[in-house]
């Protein structure tokens, strides 16, 4: 790691020296949507074919397998990373909240601002920021880059291969009386695509940052680039269908009597099976079908990623660019009897992240618990730009040393009063009607024995350490929607945000 310290010291001198010969390096900022632990270098299930990811951890990163985002959403998450700023700061605690509304966030630049701000070139496509759509058209966060550009792409349904718990259809075969359909529902589905690979919106998103590497530049860049896979509905070409046989599909470990210790303060039992989870389950050869396309959809993602890793090292920019590439929460496939997102288990909370820099070249792990949140200030230090005050703390240390003491907690937050703490091989979370669990993840890592009524020693001892760090304090929920905000947007100069 000799020469990660080399480097970190060249950082810091060439923050020193005049713009007029900016060296400092290159970011190059990959987000992953919807991707869980089943990645290759994560280890979360080995079936699950991620050739691109491997490659670039074995070709010199850290991996870090203890990672999670501070909201378990869409939206949540990235406002907090990109923020810098925890919910229950912002009040953006779901996805129909729109970040600029926050007090908090109107005063201070978001991430990309802030390396615009100081002397970085910033450009995006795909989904780095959380969509929103007004009646002025959608807001992708294109007002903090210097350029965002939507570069199309279709995925055109083969109709015979569909499945949709929405519209009631199974295998292409529209149901006459379908088990948990959900007409009104957000689609949960997939299917494979008939258009090429090479005509796809993921595709041709890895097509525009190698374009973007291609470019001469006269100061440093900071490339943000969105892959949408695997995010719902889970269309992706044939050919990677046909990387994953049916038959020998293994099915994630569900425990039926999961959720029955998880109690509200009456006593009633806080959770049940969700829907999807009933859709899915009700036969086996669907389930199978479901977990296979999610892969399929993983692997798609990383061929996208292949593209754009490929177009980096023929670009000759390759040892001067830090790169992070991160998914923005996990995601369950039937553990506790849920599919998606958007709980305070370990499933949803855990986000991938991989990062390389200049002169990396082994493959190394971390298990120090980190978060998201971390990201803005590590790279702030690692680009050697003035320090600011956020809440997440910088894990730079742990890219020269990833094996070192890392002794700090991880909040995850699904909404006022409801949170998660991780700390060390634990996890409590109360809920705002009062809802608590602990679990034991040195011995339970699936979470399925919920300790809180436990009267053992070390488990109360364990709950009272981790109360310690639960958020004391709550911001109102933003409003549902925006007004005013062509204005929020014009009105946010570089020079005056914070």
């Amino acid at each position: 790691m000799n020469r990660i310290l080399g480097f970190l010291f060249m950082i810091f001198a060439l923050s020193m020296a005049s713009l007029a010969e900016d060296n400092r390096p290159n970011v190059l900022f990959i987000a992953i949507d919807d991707l869980n632990d089943w990645a290759g270098p994560f280890g979360g299930n080995p079936q699950c074919k991620t050739p691109n990811m491997d490659r670039f951890a074995e070709g010199g990163a850290v991996v870090f397998r203890n990672n999670h985002c501070a909201g378990p959403v869409c939206g949540p998450s990235r406002s907090a990373l990109l923020s810098g700023f925890m919910p229950n700061r912002t009040g953006v605690y779901g996805n129909s909240h729109y970040m600029l509304q926050s007090p908090l966030v109107k005063t201070h630049a978001v991430l990309p601002e802030y390396f615009r701000k100081h002397g970085y070139y910033a450009a995006s496509s795909g989904k780095i920021f959380h969509a929103h759509r007004f009646e002025d058209g959608p807001d992708r966060g294109q007002w903090s880059w210097d350029l965002h550009e939507g570069v199309g792409g279709r995925y055109e349904v083969d109709q015979s291969t569909l499945f949709s718990r929405r519209r009631g259809i199974l295998g292409g075969v529209t149901q006459e009386n379908p088990k948990f359909a959900d007409p009104h529902g957000s689609e949960f589905g997939w299917a494979a695509t008939k258009n090429p690979t090479e005509e796809t919106g993921d595709y041709m998103t890895a097509l525009w940052a190698v374009e973007q590497l291609k470019r001469d530049y006269d100061k440093p860049f900071f490339l943000g680039v969105g892959i949408f896979r695997p995010h719902l509905p889970w269309y992706a070409p044939q050919e990677f269908y046909d990387m994953y046989d049916l038959d020998t599909i293994e099915l994630p470990e569900v425990k039926e009597d999961d959720l029955d210790d998880i109690l509200k303060p009456n006593g009633e039992t806080k959770f049940k099976p969700s829907d999807d989870y009933l859709w899915m389950s009700q036969d086996e050869k669907i389930f199978k079908a479901g977990v296979r396309a999610y892969m399929a959809n993983v692997t798609y993602a990383d061929h996208c990623l292949g593209v754009i890793l490929d177009g980096l090292e023929m670009s000759g920019k390759a040892d001067n660019t830090i790169v992070f590439i991160w998914g923005d929460h996990g995601w369950h496939l039937g553990e506790k009897m849920k599919f998606r997102k958007a709980t305070i288990w370990s499933e949803s909370t855990r986000a991938p992240l991989m990062v390389r820099l200049p002169g990396m070249d082994e493959l190394q792990f971390c298990d120090g618990a980190t978060s998201l949140i971390d990201m803005y200030p590590t790279l702030i230090e690692l680009c050697g730009l003035p320090e600011k005050e956020l809440d997440g703390r910088s894990f730079a240390p742990l890219l020269e040393d990833p094996a070192r003491k890392w002794d700090y907690p991880v909040v995850t937050m699904q909404g006022p009063e409801t949170a998660t703490v991780k700390y060390q091989e634990w996890r409590y979370t109360r809920y705002s009607d009062g809802t608590e669990e602990l679990y034991d993840l040195g011995k339970d890592p699936m979470e399925h024995e919920n300790l809180i009524r436990s009267m053992t020693e070390k488990a109360v001892a364990m709950k009272r350490k981790l109360e310690k760090h639960f958020p004391k304090e709550w911001a109102d929920e933003l409003p549902r929607g925006a007004s005013k905000v062509i204005d929020i947007r014009k009105s946010r100069d570089l020079e005056s945000l914070r």
